[in-house]
């Protein structure tokens, strides 16, 4: 089937099977930030977006974003890069497997304007696992990021 989407800011055509997830269809087109993880929508490690919505790749048919806008961390690195900084800064970023996903839905948190309280940050960010790093690095820097971008 023939899908058409908004990757990035830049139209794309590309055939893709009824049942594509849209991790393998974004993969296929170089997004290689997006990995691979659980596969059942439980880790957040493949959070996107579609038409500024977090989503999970993984648990997404590609034929879904038919005719929509999709965003990956490749189409938001300035801000991205913004936000790894509070993250290194804070000490809590360690392999990195987990970041875009976790990058996404922060950046979706702070354009949705949230308060940047312990608690609401952890209600948030509570479908985006990480192995290695403890949570209180990752939420100290989310809430200084979120309070340095005027989200309070």
């Amino acid at each position: 089937m023939q899908i058409e989407f908004v990757l990035n800011g830049k139209l794309v055509q590309m055939d893709a099977a009824c049942d594509d997830s849209l991790l393998t269809v974004l993969r296929k087109q170089g997004m290689l930030s997006l990995k691979q993880s659980c596969d059942t929508g439980s880790c957040g490690i493949c959070t996107i977006w579609v038409d500024e919505k977090p989503i999970l790749s993984c648990a997404t048919l590609a034929v879904r974003v038919q005719g929509k806008r999709v965003t990956t961390i490749e189409g938001v690195q300035a801000a991205a890069t913004e936000f790894a900084r509070f993250l290194v800064a804070e000490g809590a970023e360690q392999c990195g497997f987990c970041s875009p996903g976790l990058v996404m839905t922060v950046l979706a948190m702070q354009r949705e304007g949230s308060e940047p309280s312990e608690a609401v940050i952890k209600h948030y960010i509570n479908g985006n696992l990480c192995r290695c790093s403890g949570y209180a690095g990752r939420i100290r820097a989310i809430q200084k990021y979120l309070e340095a971008k005027g989200s309070a």
